[in-house]
């Protein structure tokens, strides 16, 4: 069966593109036949490798430097994009911002950083682009990442990620509202699909104790979730895939 929506020649922004997550979906992308642009912050080594693979693939390519907590970066981002991709057909917000902030020492600079980065960047982006991702014969595409944890079970000690991560899930639902029917709007919430550095063996035994299907995610599995919603889902949009393997569950 052919998909839903064919993806050959269609460009793709995937933030946060170089390392982990987000290098294994752009790379995902494009061997479904995207052409892709990624943006990193301070990975250029790692963008360019990404980008000369998908060169590699026969697909055009494209690293854009870019730091979210400048309230300027989305801006130029969008220049970028627009000066070197006459269309763009979806958009990935995957970059984040992630780590503890216990209660009592938080600072004002700190919740602002995560929250520059994992709920305006995504919404200030979505804005500006979305000109570009409407002007198709069928819906363009915004992918939100959100967190599993931010559904009911949140990360004691993690506040203002938690706080970031929700705002990106109202703004996910609010998008889906306003952008329709031109572009739809969904989000995945991982649980684990790329272990943080942090996490201590013991730390990683523990959060495997409660999750059905008794492994951690993997990047792979967030790139064909992510597939899914830009290739085939035609008739989904405000939804949220929760990638956590049944921990929402337990």
């Amino acid at each position: 069966m052919s998909p839903r929506a064919p993806l050959d020649g269609k460009v793709v922004l995937v933030t946060g593109g170089a390392r982990r997550v987000g290098r294994t979906i752009a790379l995902r992308l494009a061997e479904a036949g995207m052409d892709v642009a990624i943006t990193y912050h301070t990975s250029g080594d790692a963008a360019h490798e990404v980008v000369n693979q998908i060169k590699a693939m026969g697909r055009r390519a494209e690293a854009i430097q870019a730091d979210f907590t400048d309230p300027a970066a989305t801006d130029e981002v969008t220049r970028q994009v627009t000066n070197r991709w006459p269309e763009l057909y979806a958009l990935i917000n995957n970059a984040s911002f992630f780590g503890p902030t216990p209660l009592g020492k938080i600072t004002t600079d700190e919740y602002d950083r995560y929250m520059a980065v994992n709920a305006r960047a995504p919404l200030m982006l979505t804005q500006s682009l979305a000109p570009m991702l409407a002007a198709h014969d069928i819906p363009g595409r915004i992918v939100n990442f959100i967190d599993i944890h931010i559904m009911g079970q949140p990360l004691s000690g993690f506040a203002a990620y938690n706080a970031s991560k929700a705002a990106l899930h109202e703004i996910t639902m609010t998008c889906s509202i306003e952008l329709a029917p031109n572009i739809t709007v969904n989000a995945i919430a991982p649980g684990v699909v790329a272990w943080a550095d942090s996490y201590s063996p013991e730390e990683r035994r523990q959060y495997m104790k409660r999750v059905p299907l008794a492994r951690p995610g993997t990047p792979e599995d967030a790139a064909a979730a992510t597939v899914f919603l830009v290739r085939d889902a035609d008739y989904c949009t405000g939804q949220i895939i929760r990638l956590d393997g049944g921990r929402l569950l337990t």
